[in-house]
């Protein structure tokens, strides 16, 4: 049991969701700006083949990054709030030939055929440039946008528990690489016998077993 450190824990839960269907990338063969938060290219793909029949071009599909990415000025609990928004109930675009009527984006498909059609993709020790350099236990993609965030802390160290994970998600994660959390649904904090998920937002003892 000694040996159970929080690295072993963070392979052990990438190996679950490995088993679930998902891809499991380990950061260092991630390549992208250190700064930006999505995997770009899986959104690319998933648009592509989302929209072949109604010939998106490489132009709209940018335009939709940009939809998506685009500060707005809010708050981060606001801009989560908006950006969820758009993951969720999906937005028009303007299409390049302005002949064309909008084309409406749905940025994961949530139809009861869909999940097909979705890219899951699990992500452990990801660097992220922000004000400070933080690296994320582990990051769940879902077709590029990092919807849920995990943080693993080892249950036989009696110096550290999941209280240690939310406040590094609350403080250091919310202070130094905001950006992650414009498209998050949840996060989790687990030791590997306690696990818990919440709202970024919320306080602790609103987190569910």
């Amino acid at each position: 049991m000694s040996h159970f450190n929080e690295h072993t824990l963070e392979l052990s839960i990438m190996e679950l969701f490995q088993q679930e269907g998902y891809i499991h990338t380990s950061g260092e063969e991630i390549h992208k700006e250190a700064s930006d938060v999505l995997l770009r290219d899986g959104m690319r793909l998933y648009l592509r083949s989302r929209y072949k029949a109604e010939g998106i071009t490489p132009l709209e599909i940018e335009r939709t990054l940009a939809k998506l990415t685009a500060n707005v000025g809010f708050s981060l609990y606001e801009q989560n709030r908006h950006t969820y928004w758009l993951m969720t109930e999906g937005f028009a675009l303007k299409r390049e030939d302005v002949a064309l009527p909008d084309l409406f984006i749905e940025p994961i498909d949530f139809s009861k055929d869909g999940i097909k059609n979705n890219l899951f993709r699990i992500v452990n020790q990801l660097e992220i440039q922000g004000s400070e350099r933080r690296i994320p236990d582990g990051i769940v993609y879902v077709n590029g946008l990092p919807v849920v965030v995990l943080e693993f802390k080892s249950a036989v160290k009696e110096d550290t528990t999941i209280m240690d994970a939310y406040k590094q998600f609350t403080v250091r994660y919310r202070r130094d690489i905001p950006d992650l959390f414009k498209y998050n649904a949840f996060v989790v904090i687990s030791d590997g016998v306690n696990s818990k998920y919440g709202s970024l937002f919320s306080p602790y003892d609103f987190f569910y077993a």
